[in-house]
């Protein structure tokens, strides 16, 4: 098949710009670059620099593709808030731009990268598609709701294949943001420069975290997907946070002191993942446990902070 994946030289895209070639399919991606790397794009993918805004452009790029796997978003919680109109346009303007350019192309499959905070405060765990969604603490989440409502409607207007993949706590290598807000990489970070880590609620909060590859795999089960599906992509596995710290502690064979910072509103105190839909659609689960994962993502930060 042929696929474009925009955002494909960021870190979740990168893995799954190599994964679709590996299994064979022709690549293209769009990507901006201002928050993605071009050295993380697989050399054998045709990479555009280019922006969603450019919505005749965008058009022109998609002729003669097959699908689109949709990650050119911005994801900084704490930056959504301090620049909600930027956002707004980055990520649900932009997708709707990038809708009609495949409205007019002739691309009618989308993928999109969603998140599970959709979902908001968990009424009961594990969490199921069929969660209601909660209204949003931050604009991040706002626009994630609003894409996939967007995205839904060109489903029921246009006939388009629609698959909604609900990401958890995805880790792992070639994770380069900046500035860097999630807990895996800054904790490995930290430790690997000796220097405090920050920590809230004392690290007993229960997260389900994704090794990166195996959320990356599940974007190409899911390109034969028609009509319109929801997933959840985790683990289905709930893991303390303190828990991640002490298996990074062993990995690198020594500790660093933790900077307490108490508690932090709008944190669920625990969310982990049903995948079931998934697994019993396309055969899909996650494969790589914890500590392997974190070894992993260990050796890329080692190789990473060198340079």
């Amino acid at each position: 098949m042929k696929v474009v994946v925009t955002g494909g030289a960021g870190f979740i895209g990168s893995h799954i710009v190599k994964i679709l070639i590996d299994k064979g399919h022709e690549v293209r991606v769009i990507d901006n670059l201002s928050r993605g790397f071009k050295n993380l794009v697989d050399s054998r993918a045709d990479l555009q620099i280019e922006d969603l805004k450019n919505q005749d452009n965008i058009t022109s790029l998609l002729q003669g593709y097959s699908a689109v796997i949709h990650l050119g978003n911005y994801i900084v919680v704490p930056e959504s808030v301090d620049k909600a109109v930027e956002y707004t346009e980055n990520n649900v303007v932009n997708t709707v731009k990038l809708l009609e350019a495949m409205k007019d192309a002739g691309v009618k499959k989308m993928i999109f990268s969603s998140s599970a905070t959709v979902y908001g405060e968990p009424k009961e765990l594990p969490l199921r598609e069929d969660a209601p969604i909660a209204i949003q603490t931050n604009q991040y989440g706002a626009s994630k709701v609003a894409m996939e409502s967007f995205i839904s409607t060109y489903h029921k207007l246009y006939d388009f294949d629609v698959v909604l993949l609900r990401y958890f706590n995805p880790y792992g290598p070639n994770e380069l943001h900046d500035p860097e807000t999630h807990a895996i990489p800054n904790f490995i970070i930290s430790t690997l420069k000796k220097e405090p880590i920050p920590l809230y609620w004392k690290g007993e909060q229960v997260r389900d975290f994704i090794y990166v590859e195996d959320l990356a795999d599940a974007h190409t089960v899911v390109l034969e997907g028609a009509g319109l599906e929801i997933f959840n992509i985790g683990t289905e596995k709930g893991t303390k946070v303190k828990d991640v710290l002490d298996n990074i502690f062993k990995l690198v064979g020594y500790e660093v002191e933790i900077n307490d910072l108490g508690e932090r509103a709008g944190d669920a105190k625990a969310t982990y993942a049903s995948s079931k839909k998934i697994e019993e659609a396309f055969g899909w689960r996650a494969k790589t446990d914890l500590p392997l994962g974190l070894k992993k993502t260990i050796e890329f930060f080692q190789t990473n902070l060198t340079k």
